[in-house]
């Protein structure tokens, strides 16, 4: 191969293919427009920072919705905006990345984690934020097992700063999960967020290009908006990849770059799964008639094979449902005989499952 001609080849074609981006940062998952879709669901919480920077008394959010709804969106904008307007303090951590609470405390003030007991940590928190101050923590459910009674909760909701919280959670069961004394303290009001409509996801999607392309067709966007809410449960971040990789050449049509972007998502999601979850998506994948009960027998089974405690029967459902928030599997309720009962389907290729638990069980 002639390295200099491949070179000067694939920089010609990159730049042809590259040539409708005006801002490549529109398709960064990242990215905050400058005014995203509005949507009624942002008055409460909007509500909720008002009143706490009128009167200091902290209303404490969990903010749930399926993977994709635009949550995180959602917040990072209010947390731009209404730290400008309000003058609160409003700090932002992603417990996928930080996922302890000392991880937690380090990342807000940006200390060395060498040599600080987390009391310490404690103290010097409150002593670099002594007044109204929201914290908000994204995919709060993941903060590691090591942190099993999620300390941070703790400490914020009784700290007599009196500091606002507010948890990001694709899990609609997360408050019931958390341990009583947590629940007690933090007296959290739950807000769902509804899931993009199809046109919704047009708009979104017409914002976007309007910000990052010099052009673009509208039947494309209606295709994608389409496919988005029919194929992957309304994942707006799935038709983002989408419309990137059909104006890039990705994919013939519209409908490759679908399938292009929805596998690249589908990949890090079960890619994300903790050893249960995945083990459950395997039980479902090798049973036959996938009722719920002869999956949860199956996983059972699974689980023995691999060394690893299974979940109890109502943990097993409590799973089954969050898979569903993020997309994965589709809970359907059958009539059989005379009674009912549900069948669970999975959502995505089975070639990714299977790649996915042969690396992690072998």
């Amino acid at each position: 191969m002639d390295v200099d001609a491949y070179l000067a080849h694939r920089m010609a074609a990159l730049h042809e293919e590259t040539a409708q981006i005006k801002d490549p940062r529109v398709f960064d998952f990242a990215y905050v427009p400058e005014q995203p879709l509005p949507r009624d669901e942002a008055k409460p919480i909007i509500d909720a920072f008002l009143k706490y920077a009128q009167t200091g008394v902290p209303q404490n959010l969990v903010v749930l919705g399926s993977r994709g709804c635009g949550k995180t969106l959602l917040l990072r904008y209010l947390q731009r905006l209404l730290r400008e307007r309000l003058g609160l303090e409003i700090l932002y951590a992603n417990c996928r990345n930080h996922n302890t609470t000392f991880k937690l405390l380090a990342e807000f003030l940006g200390a060395s984690l060498r040599g600080t007991s987390l009391q310490e940590l404690y103290g010097r928190f409150e002593a670099r934020f002594p007044g109204r101050t929201v914290v908000i923590l994204d995919e709060v459910d993941l903060i590691s097992k090591k942190d099993p009674n999620k300390d941070i909760l703790y400490f914020l909701s009784r700290s007599e700063r009196a500091y606002m919280v507010v948890c990001l959670s694709n899990n609609p069961r997360l408050l019931s999960e958390l341990d009583t004394s947590i629940r007690s303290s933090l007296q959290a009001d739950s807000l769902y967020l509804k899931n993009y409509d199809a046109r919704q996801v047009q708009e979104i999607l017409a914002l976007r290009a309007a910000a990052g392309l010099h052009a673009w067709r509208e039947e494309d966007l209606a295709r994608i908006a389409a496919l988005t809410v029919q194929r992957t449960n309304a994942d707006v971040r799935v038709a983002i990849k989408t419309l990137f990789y059909a104006v890039t050449g990705e994919g013939k049509s519209v409908q490759e770059a679908f399938e292009h972007a929805q596998r690249d998502i589908t990949i890090d999601l079960v890619a994300d799964l903790n050893d249960r979850n995945l083990l459950i998506l395997r039980a479902v994948q090798r049973t036959k008639e996938r009722f719920v009960k002869r999956v949860f027998q199956s996983y059972e089974q699974l689980s023995r094979e691999v060394g690893e405690a299974s979940f109890s029967y109502v943990y097993f459902l409590n799973n089954l449902s969050y898979m569903q928030s993020l997309g994965l599997v589709l809970l359907v309720q059958t009539k059989v005989n005379r009674s009912y009962t549900s069948t669970v389907s999975l959502l995505f290729n089975e070639q990714v499952l299977e790649t996915i638990y042969r690396l992690r069980f072998g």
